[in-house]
């Protein structure tokens, strides 16, 4: 079967071509749209159902809400898990769901036993549901700073309430905006018990009144003079001598008795459970951007940074916002380091096919696979809803080493075959020859190892969200390899792997307008459209460059250098033949070896240590001690802002935000004792940035990138920061230089 699809990939060349040219776009496109995040989200599917019961004591707030709904809530179908938290004030209810469950679905479910439920709860609580978002949600946290020092904290929390906050609930993937911080605006009335005890007046009364008097209403239309009128109450309370003038009753008399007769009313902050606190300068009001669940948390970032852009400028004159939380910085981070893994691991494995087949055109073939393999991986990552992380991406330079095996040996099958039939047969039959004899066993090989992940894919709950995606990834990519090498690689051969790109036929006329046409109207072309006054990006002119190269190694007469003859192969076969004769000729004593080795190896095997996560320097750091239950608001908050100020002071730290109790969200759980301080560090050095005038500074970008490759235009100048450095002391240290020198490189001080 195999050997029949080889063969009809090289009977149809240009369907295979067409074939893959759409994969190779998909990928781009789905590369492109593929969601980024720094580790894959191992949250469970948790449904939180937040509930406010306001001046209850948590014993109070347990009886009468949280166990009602927990009973309840323990009935959802797929619901694995529930516990419930009781705090002052307000309750929280998780029901953490099976794995698989879709998350909408869960959500729908709870809504449907809530119905059930609310009759048992008090009077005037309504249970809400929380955001649709997870764990790891939390991507961006920002305040607003008064530089002016013409607005309090009550101001700035206005500000992020009432303007900053719907804004950017609007945002695409953002699920919730929580603010924390500042002062919340009250209307607050301070009855005096004996004024009411004096005018015989319940306290019930005092609230009713207040109640009817805030509200609008309307009487309904008003014909006069041919036209229509709609007559409406206006009772909105705008001002403090509102709520004053509010009559409740009437005295003996007949004369009004007025809420400023039996209260003080005044504008105060509500109760706080929260203290946002900046660099230990003091609090600050903010908010938390919470992204929905499975969300593209890099694209979601750069969108509310671009809405705070807009947003700021209809702030106040001397308000500004500051970033006090960006998770963009480790995404970023985390994908530059793995593409840079991945381009090395790329250009090793292309120059050792390059030194051993010493064919450009034949290494070629064999590298292909490398590019093709990845856009693959990414084509079905992102119809699976695998994001793009160091573990998935970790899958693909995993298989990056096996990728490339099948085309390394179809090739130097395809090459023995033309060393010994070159000139008795036709060139395509030599190819397809080469390719089905050993194809299917290729074929079969790469399988083999393609299944040898499947038991991750069995992997369930944290482990399986965790380790999935590599396995996910690597399974693709070596799947992949395997139909590319048995599709498009023997079509490429027929192409690539010969001696000369013309036949000796074609005349010397036909050479040159080939030679012209691929090598030199690329860049001639992107100079007459930049000259031409088009508009062309900066990698225009280095694209064109780079096709003129490959078809400069395409059109070039390149000898197959047979095996015997390959001072490569040559010399690691005289290694070689040595160790293969003497485990050959002494069989069980090699076998024996084996064995103690393996055995050699079991104490060192359970001396290991083991993590469930692996290592990751994120650049952030998060402190979160805990306090002794019951402190108070006013000692959080000195609490808070000691701690910050004291970190604020290593020279390491570009920024601290503190937060002590919870943000207004429902997936903020924390109580009063609970700090949390995010450490933001500097890079480890800084430089100052000197730009160079070079000759070709004046250019169009497009003409100039190209030489900016080797004549960089900004170059690092002196250290402006640097991260302090410890001095290890070593077995050498108090020698001379010149002796130390060279061990220094081994064992740095």
């Amino acid at each position: 079967m195999i050997a029949k699809i080889i063969e009809w990939s090289i009977k149809n060349k240009f369907m295979v071509l067409l074939a893959t040219a759409f994969v190779v776009l998909g990928g781009i496109l789905a590369m492109i749209n593929t969601p980024l995040d720094a580790i894959p989200d191992l949250s469970d599917v948790q449904v939180i159902i937040f509930t406010e019961y306001q001046g209850q004591a948590p014993r109070v707030v347990e009886d009468q809400v949280t166990y009602p709904l927990t009973t309840a809530m323990l009935a959802v179908p797929f619901a694995k898990v529930v516990r419930g938290y009781s705090f002052f004030g307000f309750s929280f209810v998780y029901i953490i769901f099976e794995d698989g469950t879709d998350l909408y679905w869960a959500r729908s479910r709870v809504l449907e036993y809530l119905n059930f439920v609310a009759g048992r709860l008090p009077r005037g609580v309504i249970p809400s549901l929380g955001p649709d978002a997870t764990g790891v949600g939390w991507v961006y946290e920002y305040i607003l700073k008064d530089t002016s020092g013409k607005y309090d904290l009550q101001q700035l929390r206005s500000l992020q309430d009432w303007y900053l906050r719907y804004e950017l609930t609007s945002v695409p993937g953002v699920s919730e905006v929580a603010s924390i911080g500042g002062f919340v605006k009250q209307y607050q009335v301070e009855v005096d018990p004996n004024k009411l005890l004096a005018y015989d007046i319940p306290l019930s009364k005092v609230k009713q009144a207040i109640q009817r008097s805030n509200n609008d209403v309307g009487g309904k239309l008003v014909e006069m003079g041919e036209t229509e009128f709609m007559v409406r109450g206006l009772g909105y309370i705008k001002s403090l001598e509102d709520i004053k003038k509010i009559v409740i009753a009437v005295d003996q008399r007949g004369t009004p008795i007025l809420v400023e007769n039996i209260a003080n009313v005044q504008i105060g902050p509500e109760l706080r459970r929260g203290i946002l606190e900046w660099k230990g300068e003091g609090e600050a009001a903010g908010g938390v951007v919470v992204m929905r669940f499975g969300g593209n948390a890099l694209e979601v970032i750069r969108n509310v940074k671009k809405k705070l852009k807009d947003l700021e400028k209809g702030l106040p004159e001397g308000v500004i916002i500051v970033e006090g939380y960006d998770r963009s910085g480790l995404i970023e981070r985390a994908i530059h380091t793995l593409k840079q893994k991945l381009t090395e691991e790329m250009i090793v494995v292309a120059l050792i096919c390059v030194i051993f087949l010493l064919h450009l055109r034949s290494a070629f073939v064999a590298i292909f696979t490398l590019p093709v393999g990845l856009l693959v991986s990414f084509l079905v990552m992102y119809f699976l809803g695998v994001n793009a992380n160091i573990m998935s991406l970790g899958g693909i330079a995993i298989a990056i080493g096996v990728m490339v095996d099948a085309s390394v040996v179809l090739v130097e099958n395809a090459h023995k075959h033309l060393e010994r039939d070159q000139g008795e047969k036709p060139h395509s039959e030599i190819i397809l020859a080469s390719a089905k004899e050993v194809g299917p066993a290729l074929f079969y090989s790469l399988l083999i190892i393609t299944v040898s992940f499947l038991p991750v894919l069995n992997l369930q709950e944290q482990s399986g969200r965790l380790f999935k995606p590599l396995a996910y990834t690597y399974t693709f990519a070596i799947a992949a390899s395997s139909l590319i090498a048995v599709t498009i690689v023997p079509v490429l051969m027929t192409f690539f792997i010969r001696e000369r790109t013309f036949g000796r036929e074609t005349s010397k006329r036909r050479r040159v307008q080939t030679w012209i046409a691929s090598v030199f109207s690329p860049p001639l072309l992107v100079a007459a459209a930049g000259f031409a006054g088009v508009e062309l990006p900066d990698w225009a002119l280095v694209a064109a460059l780079t096709i003129s190269v490959f078809a400069v190694v395409c059109l070039v007469s390149q000898k197959i250098m047979p095996e015997v003859r390959n001072p490569i192969s040559r010399f690691f076969i005289w290694i070689y033949r040595p160790f293969i004769h003497s485990v050959l000729k002494w069989r069980k004593t090699t076998i024996f070896l084996a064995f103690v080795i393996l055995g050699g190896s079991v104490y060192p095997a359970t001396r290991l240590g083991s993590e469930f996560m692996p290592p990751l320097n994120e650049g952030d750091l998060l402190y979160m001690p805990t306090t002794l239950p019951g402190i108070s608001i006013t000692k959080a908050k000195e609490l808070l802002q000691q701690t910050d100020r004291i970190i604020q002071r290593f020279p390491e730290v570009h920024h601290t935000l503190g937060k002590i109790g919870r943000a207004e969200t429902a997936t903020d759980p924390a109580p009063l004792s609970m700090v949390e301080t995010t450490i933001t560090l500097s890079p480890q050095v800084t430089y100052q940035k000197v730009t160079v005038k070079r000759f070709f500074s004046d250019w169009p970008g497009w003409l100039k990138k190209p030489l900016t490759i080797i004549w960089p235009e900004i170059k690092n100048g002196e250290i402006l920061h640097e991260w302090r450095k410890k001095k290890i002391d070593r077995f050498f240290s108090t020698w001379p230089g010149w002796l130390k020198k060279q061990l220094a490189w081994i064992w740095p001080e």
